[in-house]
């Protein structure tokens, strides 16, 4: 659905458990109909897919794609982004950094990735950019020496161009705009803004330029456009909480350096403070020992009175740590619900998203939103409901803070007019 003009708004499929495409297709039959219903009954409802490798390679088939596309248009839908970072098991399994493999050093996530692109552009609707977020190049645990870090940078940088080489071939025969969206994250080898900013500056624009101008025949400038325009950014809100980013400044270093955001995961991150005395910590620690699990990372990243930052791969490991931790705040990679800002003494970076969408009142930041919430096991059993109506109540939030935030931008224009009108 579209929360105005070219602002397309859904959730991530990432959360309905299916690796196959039959177990993918069999969730959206349950769940697309009756959200659209409900939240978008008069206009086309979109889709944030989500596909495995696997699946990816089954939906590719013809025939498939074809009976995919017509079930789509029957039932009011539409295809505009897809999650291509989780590239194999992702459901009932130990992911934690396997979620990055394999990286961007490999054929295999550059063939997954270009298989994705070509059945979005199947899917796309006309006039209509398509977006694929993906892993932040690498998990920057695995390489230790500098040596190590610059191959990978080269590397995946090799493999990103030639992506966009598809890319490009892609929009001359179809005419369909794809971009991919790098996605930073705790310990990604990209994960904020920063280094976001330096990759693009010291790797991929200027190895882009020199590979791609000399065999497309093309001007630097026009070969710099090109992989602005194919190779963006994801702005998952909850990971850029994890580095104390605040939205509005992030959105300015990133645009004043040229790097555009093909998309923002609307996502929460649990955050805490810090009691200071030993018996606080303990109660705290006992709040949070029920986030402990072995599915996915749950990075720390810990802030101190000096805004210094700590950072722990795991929750289990910052445990072990609170008693004598120096850190005021906590923040924890856990994609926790949006519509609400507490659990059982815990708080969110829910107000990051409510900036975000007020930040979108004033600004063309992305055409995409996303919600990407999967962790509904930890509400209390008051506010528990089936998984159709949990995701139905995050869109609500989103489209009733958006909205919110709208008329009171919209009053504030009123009123300046007004002044403007009288000053005359």
């Amino acid at each position: 659905m579209r929360l105005q003009q070219n602002l397309h708004l859904s959730y991530c499929t990432n959360i309905h458990p299916g690796e196959t495409w039959e177990e993918v297709y069999n969730s959206l039959v349950k769940h697309l109909p009756v959200l659209k219903a409900q939240l978008s009954p008069d206009q086309p409802f979109g889709i944030g897919l989500r596909l495995s490798d696997v699946a990816s390679r089954q939906l590719a088939e013809e025939a498939e794609l074809a009976a995919f596309r017509s079930w789509l248009e029957s039932n009011g839908l539409y295809v505009y982004t897809m999650n291509g970072f989780p590239f194999g098991g992702f459901h009932n399994q130990v992911v934690k950094d396997a979620v990055h493999k394999p990286d961007w050093t490999t054929a295999a996530r550059l063939e997954y990735t270009i298989r994705l692109a070509r059945i979005l552009a199947e899917l796309l609707p006309e006039e209509v950019e398509g977006g694929i977020s993906t892993s932040p190049l690498s998990y920057k645990p695995w390489h230790t020496s500098a040596e190590e870090l610059n191959e990978v940078y080269a590397q995946s940088t090799g493999n990103l161009l030639a992506l966009v080489a598809e890319l490009l071939r892609i929009r001359e025969k179809t005419g369909k705009t794809i971009h991919i969206d790098l996605e930073p994250e705790p310990d990604g080898l990209l994960e904020n803004s920063e280094e976001v900013i330096r990759y693009f500056h010291e790797w991929l624009l200027p190895e882009g330029i020199a590979r791609l101008a000399p065999v497309g025949k093309i001007s630097a400038h026009e070969a710099e456009a090109a992989i602005l325009t194919h190779i963006k950014l994801c702005y998952d809100v909850c990971h850029f909480a994890l580095a104390y980013e605040q939205p509005e400044e992030a959105f300015r270093k990133l645009a004043e350096a040229g790097i555009r955001i093909g998309k923002i995961q609307l996502s929460a991150a649990l955050k805490v403070n810090v009691p200071a005395d030993a018996a606080g910590r303990a109660a705290l620690a006992g709040r949070l020992a029920p986030f402990v699990e072995s599915t996915y990372l749950h990075q720390v990243v810990a802030q101190d009175a000096a805004g210094n930052l700590t950072h722990f791969t795991d929750l289990n490991l910052a445990l072990d740590k609170l008693q004598e931790t120096e850190a005021r705040e906590w923040r924890t990679h856990f994609h926790v619900p949006l519509f609400t800002d507490a659990y059982n003494g815990l708080q969110s970076t829910q107000d990051d998203i409510a900036q975000v969408l007020a930040l979108l009142q004033k600004q063309h930041i992305t055409d995409h939103l996303e919600v990407e919430t999967y962790t509904w096991e930890v509400l209390p059993e008051g506010l528990k409901v089936d998984l159709s109506h949990s995701i139905q109540r995050e869109l609500e939030w989103v489209i009733h803070t958006f909205n919110k935030n709208k008329h009171a931008e919209d009053g504030r224009n009123q009123r300046s007019g007004a002044h403007a009108v009288a000053y005359r």
